[in-house]
């Protein structure tokens, strides 16, 4: 089953004997070269600044009218019971309509901001990306 006869060790270096070298206290350290993009630059440039106001100009809002919307549908639900439960033709009823627009409009807010995105923001992304040196990714 086991090798008893074995000892067991703790580490590699107890197995080779040999201590890491470090280096020497009065060597002067040469700073890393950068290996990338200045990203902080990147983020106080004026076209970041721009390019995230443009985002948030159009999340925000969405953002509120979907959350007005949904908060309407449960309060509706939760004290509106004779208008919820209205008829609207065979068995359905004015709470199942809103509850399926709940579905249907979060469909529509994403096609607005995929589109929005596409016009407004991807041109400008890709301008920042393009003067960070930073290749262009391919899309799958």
């Amino acid at each position: 089953m086991y090798d008893v006869a074995r000892p067991v060790t703790g580490n590699a270096l107890e197995e080779t004997g040999r201590i890491p070298v470090l280096p020497a206290e009065n060597q002067p350290r040469r700073p890393a070269a950068p290996s990338g993009p200045d990203y902080a630059a990147i983020q106080a440039s004026p076209e970041f600044v721009s390019l995230r106001r443009r985002f948030r100009g159009f999340v925000f809002p969405m953002s509120f009218a979907f959350f007005a919307w949904y908060m309407t549908y449960v309060l509706l639900a939760a004290y509106a019971h004779d208008f919820m439960s209205r008829k609207v033709f065979g068995q359905v009823n004015v709470a199942i309509l809103l509850g399926l627009g709940q579905f249907a409009s979060t469909a529509v807010i994403t096609w607005l901001y995929l589109r929005y995105a596409r016009r407004q923001l991807d041109p400008r992304v890709a301008e920042l990306r393009a003067r960070a040196g930073l290749a262009e990714e391919k899309r799958r």
